[in-house]
């Protein structure tokens, strides 16, 4: 199995490990809730209520979880989560908003498994959610039950607690997988040395074929094992006189491989090297410049655009996520 469906998998797996603990902890947060106002506020509606969220959410679950894929299973939680609040929300309209909590994890929980526009359609159902609620709170009477105002402080209180435990969770998870989607796409979309078109022989017919593979071995083998590229000053010139041969003929056996010129070359040496420490190293013990200076790159903002040329996304992306996870 290739490094990237390695990493695809393990994606797929703390997404789905993400699933069960949320749901765990969603479950354990509204059994509290149903023993609260069951046995100590007396609500006898929102008992029911919640107990009836916690029965459907705990049986759904362990029915689609297998069954249906984990975008799915999402989608239909980001869905009809906040709906189930609604009535929560409205309830306690004239005593605290602090119900409004509950809606915050749904764009961050749609930040970690979809598109930045997907996500930002969920913002947009959301505030319509409590744009609705505002309208339908001023409009129509409800006869909700009334609460005292420490029977509020209590349940807000627990509301703060169980909306950081949820929060938390998905940051922690929203690190350990973004981290892993970067890498992968550093696998996918750095250009390999292996995956280089190598031009037809009839394309060389002027050029000894035999010595340009040859040569182009002993420029790889004075590269890998030398390490020369991490010179920042390395040049054609440099190789040439590494290996006594002309610097015409090492053009000409560079681009016999496929690659357009020296510096392309080269650049796909260090921006390979530089992939190679984002999975050794700690970033909370070493620097982006110790990264680039290792690999050869005299300075940041040529590293950077050669990164984002090669690799399609910014270092900083790969810096943001936090790198001390084991995976």
């Amino acid at each position: 199995m290739s490094e990237v469906n390695t990493k695809n998998v393990q994606i797929e797996k703390f997404k789905l490990e993400l699933m069960d603990r949320y749901t765990i902890l969603m479950l354990l947060v509204l059994g509290v809730y149903a023993v609260i106002f069951t046995f100590f506020i007396h609500d006898k509606m929102m008992s029911w209520y919640l107990m009836i969220g916690l029965f459907f959410s705990g049986y759904t679950y362990s029915i689609v979880r297998k069954k249906y894929p984990i975008s799915l299973i999402v989608h239909l939680h980001l869905l009809f989560a906040p709906i189930y609040n609604f009535y929560i929300m409205l309830a306690f309209w004239n005593n605290s908003v602090a119900s409004f909590c509950w809606l915050l994890p749904i764009p961050l929980g749609a930040y970690i498994f979809f598109s930045k526009k997907e996500v930002l359609l969920y913002v947009a159902y959301i505030l319509l959610l409590i744009i609705t609620g505002y309208i339908a709170a001023n409009n129509f009477n409800f006869t909700f039950p009334e609460h005292t105002q420490k029977e509020v402080m209590f349940t807000d209180t627990i509301l703060f607690i169980s909306n950081i435990l949820v929060v938390s969770l998905l940051i922690y998870y929203k690190d350990k997988i973004r981290k892993l989607e970067i890498l992968s796409q550093i696998e996918s979309t750095v250009i390999r040395k292996d995956e280089i078109q190598t031009p037809t022989e009839n394309s060389w017919d002027d050029i000894d074929v035999e010595s340009m593979k040859k040569l182009f071995k002993k420029i790889e083998t004075a590269m890998t094992e030398n390490k020369l590229f991490k010179d920042d000053k390395f040049n054609l010139s440099k190789l040439s006189v590494a290996l006594d041969v002309n610097s015409t003929y090492i053009s000409k056996a560079i681009r016999y491989k496929g690659y357009s010129n020296f510096n392309t070359y080269l650049n796909i040496y260090r921006i390979n090297y530089v992939k190679k420490l984002f999975t050794e190293i700690d970033f909370q013990k070493t620097t982006l410049m110790y990264i680039y200076t290792e690999a050869g790159f005299s300075n940041q903002s040529t590293f950077n655009r050669v990164f984002k040329q090669i690799v399609g996304i910014t270092p900083f992306r790969i810096c943001a996520a936090k790198p001390t996870y084991e995976y």
